[in-house]
């Protein structure tokens, strides 16, 4: 059953200075804050609002979406808006760069560029990236190496308009994980690890014979609400694993 919430019909004094728009989210977030309304709950309508507020429809939609931008609260369209589920304070799986794991083998992580450069996304990477058909992306490929042998292809995607200096990094020197994590939080992972047999192209690069077989990690990161990149990583699979740690935070993810 529809869990809903009543309205007061006053706002607190203090709010009043505040522009009328802030005071309603003030007075929302208040109500969240507090545990009056749980995640869950259907908050008032938009006209309810507007109502017991005195404030106008204009006032009212500019709070509700700028909470909802805010990951306060979800909307379902003809149902109604509702309180979010808290976020959880740290990234469900920690990200390590590959200069990182070497070095913490004693190893010494080298790293060549095989490619760089803008692209326009296609369909089916743009679906990934969650973008527009056609919209701008950044496109390395790039070898790693631990010790001068080389051990991983990264073939990376970067959703332009999220990081537009991206291509202006020297990777030789830090890794694209390493940059990316310096300035944009990751908020949310899926990937997927696949064992397969290289191609040419790859076993070349990696400089293993045909019959050894790779891991492949395939990956997007977000921030927020956007995808940051994808990433494909190749791995020597005879002397490479996988692995993670995860906090539980009450949150079922599928």
């Amino acid at each position: 059953m529809e869990t809903m919430v009543n309205l007061d019909s006053r706002m607190p004094n203090d709010a009043r200075p505040l522009p009328l728009y802030q005071a309603i989210k003030n007075y929302v977030i208040d109500h969240i804050d507090s545990g009056q309304w749980a995640p869950g709950t259907r908050i008032p309508s938009e006209a309810e609002i507007v109502r017991h507020l005195g404030a106008s429809r204009m006032t009212v939609n500019r709070a509700i979406r700028e909470l909802y931008a805010e990951g306060r609260v979800t909307r379902i369209q003809g149902v109604g808006t509702f309180v979010a589920p808290p976020r959880p304070q740290t990234t469900l799986l920690d990200i390590r760069s590959i200069r990182d794991e070497i070095a913490g083998r004693g190893g010494d992580h080298g790293c060549r560029v095989i490619s760089m450069g803008a692209e326009r996304a296609p369909e089916r990477l743009a679906g990934a990236l969650e973008i527009a058909v056609g919209a701008p992306v950044f496109h390395i490929v790039l070898v790693h190496a631990e010790n001068g042998r080389p051990i991983q292809i990264e073939d990376r995607h970067v959703n332009a308009a999220v990081a537009p200096a991206f291509l202006e990094q020297d990777f030789t020197r830090a890794t694209p994980s390493d940059y990316l994590l310096g300035f944009l939080p990751v908020t949310e992972i899926e990937h997927t690890i696949t064992s397969r047999l290289p191609n040419d192209r790859e076993r070349e690069l990696l400089r293993i014979a045909a019959t050894e077989p790779c891991l492949e990690l395939d990956r997007r990161s977000w921030s927020g609400r956007r995808v940051v990149t994808r990433v494909r990583l190749l791995n020597r699979g005879a002397e490479y694993s996988v692995g993670g740690r995860f906090r539980v935070d009450g949150v079922t993810h599928g």
